[in-house]
């Protein structure tokens, strides 16, 4: 399309999860467009995830045989203002009008905001963050939405890291067994065990 492809990160600094998960998976969007030869603009609103994010984005042009597409000076710190960074965005939305936009990481207030100048230059929209209050809001702007876990869930597959999938399937295996347990203790509850159990309980 010949035109950029913008990855916010939110707001939070690196000691969040969704943060770092959002970091694996700027690594695989990193590495398409320097396969592609288009040009990825990243504003952060902390020092740290900034300089994170720089070196995130070098790894995978290096891996993707494309160093010389590499410019420091599309990785960027806007303001860490949440609003003032909300605005900085939007500016370079309207300014840049980027074929897709990525919204993935810790967000509060600026979320609408964010999606729906997006929404208005028509580009499309991937959105993910951990913050339910947050989560309407992209889901009603934006293509596609990672909602919740699907965030940390994606960074795992996509990093294809032993300890991070290890997790995710523990994760998995604690949630059935959980479920299992509920749907067990709900039938014998319905049955009328209760009594039974409560005589065992006691003694």
């Amino acid at each position: 399309m010949g035109k950029p492809i913008l990855y916010v990160p939110g707001l939070w600094g690196l000691t969040n999860v969704t943060v770092l998960a959002s970091l694996s998976i700027l690594r695989r969007v990193a590495k398409k467009t320097a396969e592609y030869g288009a040009r990825i603009l990243i504003p952060n609103a902390e020092p740290l995830v900034m300089t994170a994010t720089q070196e995130v984005v070098k790894e995978a042009y290096l891996e993707a045989g494309r160093p010389d597409l590499y410019n420091e000076r599309d990785i960027f710190f806007v303001t860490a203002d949440q609003f003032g960074y909300a605005a900085g965005c939007d500016g370079i939305i309207v300014r840049e009008r980027p074929g897709a936009i990525f919204l993935l990481g810790v967000f509060a207030a600026e979320s609408l905001i964010l999606a729906e100048t997006g929404n208005s230059i028509g580009a499309i929209q991937i959105a993910g963050t951990t913050s339910t209050l947050q989560l309407p809001f992209f889901v009603a702007s934006c293509d596609y939405t990672l909602i919740g876990e699907e965030m940390l869930a994606a960074a795992s597959y996509l990093s294809k890291e032993p300890v991070m999938l290890g997790s995710l399937k523990g994760e998995d295996v604690a949630k059935i067994i959980v479920t299992l347990l509920i749907v067990v203790g709900t039938v014998l509850a319905t049955l009328g065990f209760t009594k039974i159990i409560e005589l065992f309980s006691t003694g």
